[in-house]
């Protein structure tokens, strides 16, 4: 019964990935950032800002990582602070990213690209509600900060804004 169960729990977990781990730089900053994050904030364990800190540092150096994790971290704590539901991340060293990660991804690359409609929507199926200003400024800062050390996230990591009321109308159903 234990394996049933457990075959049933990886298997779901398996279908809920839908972006390999390997993507481009700046996303799985991001998408690994926003994992890390919350985990951290959710658990209270200080290894996974730890994970956090060597992967930007790792990549962008130890000031830059300073900086845009100060902006990582305000934009995971106002999505978590006004989150009407539970926010999905996968485990960490999982290689592939959630839903709820590539909506992190769709929401920063869409303040990069001025993608408003897009930026909103993605915002709103993120935290499961309408009132997403104090997320935005979060994901503003994050995008901005992002941009000023040459880490562009792609156009077509914006999540169609179609797609992401769908995504927030099967969460609410």
């Amino acid at each position: 019964m234990a394996n049933t169960a457990s075959n049933s729990a990886e298997q779901s977990a398996r279908s809920a990935k839908i972006v390999p781990l390997p993507a481009r730089a700046p996303e799985r900053l991001v998408a690994v950032g926003f994992r890390c994050w919350l985990a951290g904030l959710s658990t209270g364990d200080i290894k996974c800002w730890e994970d956090a800190w060597n992967t930007f540092s790792g990549m962008l150096g130890p000031e830059n990582a300073k900086t845009l994790l100060l902006d990582l971290s305000k934009f995971v704590r106002a999505v978590k602070a006004n989150a009407q539901r539970d926010i999905e991340i996968s485990p960490a060293g999982c290689r592939s990213f959630c839903r709820d990660e590539c909506l992190a991804i769709s929401i920063i690359a869409a303040c990069q690209h001025d993608e408003r409609q897009a930026l909103t929507a993605s915002a709103a199926a993120l935290i499961g509600s309408e009132d997403i200003g104090d997320t935005l400024n979060g994901a503003q800062a994050l995008a901005a900060t992002l941009r000023k050390t040459n880490q562009l996230l792609c156009a077509d990591s914006v999540c169609p804004a179609t797609c992401a009321l769908r995504a927030s109308r099967r969460r609410l159903m």
